[in-house]
């Protein structure tokens, strides 16, 4: 998964991928600790019930998983592509 890492390109609040990441550990925390219980939500006055948290889990977080793990493949073409490209920088000084 993505780093936290202090950044020369951005600060870790400005990437928004790392939030996307932060927000699906967030809410595998919630649904783990929330033991069946229904989950508040703060625009609608009835709560995630069962079948609610039954797609939560089945469909929502997949998704997101399904995201990062489609944004860390694009990262690691982007790192081959620099890795190359400085290799090739590298010889050329040579």
């Amino acid at each position: 998964m993505a780093s936290s890492a202090l950044s020369p390109f951005c600060r870790p609040e400005e990437d928004p991928f790392l939030l996307l990441e932060s927000s699906l550990r967030c809410i595998e925390r919630i649904l783990l600790f929330s033991e069946g219980q229904p989950l508040r939500r703060t625009w609608i006055e009835h709560p995630y019930g069962e079948e609610e948290i039954a797609l939560l889990e089945e469909e929502v977080l997949p998704a997101l998983q399904h995201c990062l793990q489609r944004v860390n493949e694009i990262d690691a073409a982007l790192q081959e592509e620099q890795d190359a490209r400085i290799a090739i920088a590298q010889l050329l000084e040579i």
